[in-house]
């Protein structure tokens, strides 16, 4: 199962005959793990072996599809658009990464955008000018703010918790630059989706790449399918491969076989 898949409390209750659940990944919120331990249920997780990479990959390619409207274009030839050459893309070459989280994937994608020849910036609730020194081509961003009115591309990589929940508001979308794109591979909540709709709507920022959501799948009536080349999404996807999906596999299977020996293993508190 994975995180879409959730397991609250009140399912719990429901299910007095379950013993044991197995997920893809070391994390899932979307277990009640405190009520599954009072149950006795057995939660087993996997690793996520070359994950990050991946992700960071996808990062990029989101950044280059929006900021060269690589969709925009591939649909204007194939729907045999007669207009040739229908957007101006931007280039990377001296502009703005701004970083909110420099941890396992912030700090990747800032390897990239230097090979890119970017300027970097990086702020998060927790991070400390000492350890963005510690990050080649990195220099610390003293506020939130001060990262997202200076930025020119803003891609965040934050973990998801009640400080971390909306952090991207309405009022820091408002201090984007009216070129800057705003990338989402993290959590959809990190960002406030009824704000960034408007912004979209207003065309205040040049566009939006987002693989997460609050509701996955994205329900077929929301106002993100409606938005054209304003936004590019993509299906959550970011961290699949075939390689990722065989580990996941494969360690599943362990983890079922495992629990019915009586030895579970890759335990999850």
């Amino acid at each position: 199962m994975r995180e879409r898949t959730r397991f609250p409390a009140s399912l719990l209750e429901r299910l007095p005959n379950l013993k044991f659940l197995t997920t893809t990944g070391p994390i899932n919120r979307g277990i009640d793990r405190i009520h599954a331990k009072s149950k006795g249920i057995v939660v087993s997780g996997t690793d996520w072996g070359a994950i990050y990479t991946t992700t960071h990959e996808h990062i990029w390619a989101l950044i280059l599809s929006a900021v060269r409207h690589i969709v925009q274009e591939d649909r204007n030839i194939k729907s045999f658009n007669p207009l040739w050459q229908t957007a101006i893309p931007a280039s990377l070459k001296g502009k703005t990464l701004g970083l909110i989280g420099l941890g396992k994937l912030g700090t990747p994608v800032a390897e990239i955008a230097r090979a890119f020849g970017m300027r970097i910036l990086a702020w998060s609730p927790n991070l400390t000018p000492a350890r963005a020194a510690e990050i080649p081509g990195v220099t610390y961003s003293p506020s939130k703010a001060h990262l997202l009115s200076n930025s020119d591309i803003v891609s965040l990589h934050l973990v998801l918790s009640p400080i971390t929940y909306h952090i991207i508001a309405e009022d820091d979308l408002a201090l984007l630059k009216p070129t800057a794109y705003l990338i989402n591979t993290s959590r959809g909540p990190l960002i406030d989706e009824d704000a960034l709709i408007k912004v979209l709507k207003k065309n205040k920022i040049a566009g939006a790449a987002l693989d997460t959501f609050d509701i996955e799948p994205l329900p077929l009536d929301h106002p993100f399918r409606s938005l054209g080349d304003k936004v590019t999404l993509s299906p959550h996807n970011a961290y699949v491969s075939h390689d990722i999906f065989k580990l996941l596999w494969d360690q599943t299977v362990e983890n079922i076989a495992a629990y019915l020996e009586g030895e579970p293993i890759r335990h999850l508190e």
